[in-house]
């Protein structure tokens, strides 16, 4: 979730912003809300923001001079404003403090959900590149280290891909790169990498042939209803149980259940 601040003097206004606009599902949770732009500046300063949506005109700090301070302070904080139309030009020249975009009053759903879409979109660029980059120097690391394994023979990466493989079939049902990448002491994007080079099988793959395998093996149990079978190997949805197992096998669940094998 990314945190959102909400800065507007008229509280019926900040109010229905905060309430009646589905943040959470589109990734945000507000953490705070503002009177004015200094109420709002004093808690970025001591928090962590990654957006605040901001009237332009409010008492004591207006949201222009608010956009200035954090541009002035190298603040990564993003700036939305909230802007009548008589304030538009003035939105316009705001636009050189950083501001990401400006919505005018009053507030629509389509609008909000499209210019919050489109900074959730650059967040989580911005966050998969900090990721990115020490796991390249991670990656780079344990790529040395296995190749300094070489000298052992394949027989040292077919056991070590075996080892990875049993893991998932034992735990097939909840089992995450993530997870596995943790269990064997890799990195995500290297294990990645080296499960492709030794298995050749991208792991996402080879998690859903074992999924789907299970999945055929428990159907011809009748004591399990299809969508039981689903939860079984990891499908909390019944409809996207069907669908991956269609895609696997040419046919439903259910058509599997009445075919001959």
């Amino acid at each position: 979730m990314y945190k959102l601040l909400v800065a507007d003097d008229e509280t019926k206004i900040r109010n229905g912003i905060c309430n009646y606009f589905p943040w959470t599902e589109l990734g945000f949770e507000i953490v705070s809300e503002a009177k004015n732009g200094k109420q709002a500046l004093d808690f970025i300063l001591k928090h962590e923001v990654d957006v605040v949506l901001s009237d332009i005109k409010m008492p004591v700090m207006s949201g222009v001079e608010l956009a200035e301070e954090l541009y002035n302070r190298k603040s990564k904080t993003k700036v939305v404003f909230l802007t009548g139309y008589k304030e538009f030009d003035y939105a316009q020249k705001a636009l050189i403090y950083g501001v990401k975009s400006y919505i005018i009053k009053p507030t629509k759903y389509e609008e909000l959900l499209e210019v919050f879409s489109k900074i959730k979109a650059e967040l989580d660029e911005e966050r998969q590149k900090e990721a990115a980059a020490p796991a390249i120097v991670e990656t780079q690391a344990e790529e040395t280290a296995d190749e300094s394994a070489e000298g052992e023979g394949q027989n040292y990466h077919e056991k070590k891909i075996a080892a990875i493989k049993s893991h998932v079939m034992e735990h097939y049902k909840d089992v995450t790169l993530e997870e596995v990448a943790r269990g064997f002491h890799m990195n995500l994007f290297y294990l990645s990498k080296y499960f492709k080079k030794w298995s050749g099988q991208n792991f996402s793959d080879y998690l859903i042939s074992v999924k789907m395998e299970k999945a055929a093996e428990l159907l011809k149990d009748f004591t399990y209803k299809t969508y039981e079978v689903g939860n079984l190997v990891g499908y909390d949805n019944a409809k996207n149980f069907s669908r991956a197992f269609k895609l696997y096998f040419g046919k439903s669940p259910r058509e599997y259940r009445d075919s001959p094998h």
